[in-house]
């Protein structure tokens, strides 16, 4: 591997990433985000997750550190185990956005992630974690502002789904998505992994060449954009493995705890 300046931040997606991909860390990994810390450098988990599903991460971990959550809308403080810092859809943006894709794409469901707690149509197919986490059903998606808009389709494929969210709503939210299911996530106009990293990282005075990032999915290619040095693990989206500096070995073989082995000796 190419020799390279020890990161003053590393800055890692999760589930498929980082995590396994039953959705633990493992010991290898722990270890190495340990030597991250033990340097002095900062250490930020960049993830579409919403905090709720934080626990088990932030145990690994021993509570330390921020987590950039949903996609860049929600700062949380994995000590305090608390929101810091919140970029919220607004209701009228929100109601616009749901109402142009009803009338353009048929056959939609909807959920909604709020600063805390998750809300979804009656049609929502959930997640194996939102299942055991325990969610609640509404009537209206629009009652108020939200981290996330989240639109599954039960036929289309998720690059498909975005580039038609993104042509219909794009001016209103940004959308993405980090699921092999038609399932697309929407952010407040701007609001990207990127944009909340450069934002603790200019707080920190750390630069762009200081940083290295981990993905896996589209909705790391702005994050993985921005850092001086990127890094896909080989079970990446094409789109990630075409984007990054840099391919490690996939999730499950713990390819960032490779790297990180190697940058903090």
């Amino acid at each position: 591997m190419q020799s390279l300046p020890t990161p003053r931040l590393v800055a890692t997606d999760l589930d498929g990433t980082a995590l396994r991909t039953d959705g633990t860390v493992s010991p290898r990994t722990a270890a190495a985000f340990a030597k991250v810390e033990e340097s002095g450098a900062a250490l930020v988990f960049v993830t579409g997750r919403p905090p709720r599903w934080m626990g088990g991460v932030a145990g690994a971990v021993r509570h330390h550190g921020l987590a950039i959550c949903a996609n860049g809308a929600l700062i949380y403080d994995l000590h305090t185990e608390r929101i810091v810092e919140s970029h919220l859809i607004t209701v009228d943006v929100l109601e616009e956005v749901v109402a142009q894709l009803r009338a353009n794409v048929s056959d939609l469901a909807f959920s909604v992630e709020y600063e805390a707690g998750f809300a979804h149509e009656s049609d929502f197919l959930l997640s194996a974690l939102d299942k055991a986490k325990g969610t609640a059903r509404v009537d209206s998606l629009t009652a108020r502002p939200c981290a996330k808009l989240l639109a599954l389709h039960p036929g289309m494929g998720a690059d498909e789904l975005q580039a038609t969210v993104h042509e219909l709503v794009g001016h209103l939210v940004t959308a993405t998505h980090s699921s092999r299911r038609g399932l697309i996530e929407m952010s407040a106009q701007g609001v990207t992994k990127a944009s909340a990293l450069a934002a603790l990282a200019a707080q920190n005075e750390i630069k762009p060449a200081q940083a290295v990032a981990f993905g896996d999915m589209p909705n790391d290619l702005p994050m993985l954009s921005w850092a001086g040095t990127s890094y896909a693990v080989a079970n990446a989206h094409p789109a990630v493995l075409a984007a990054v500096d840099h391919v490690t070995a996939a999730n499950d073989d713990d390819g960032v705890a490779q790297v990180i082995e190697k940058l903090y000796r």
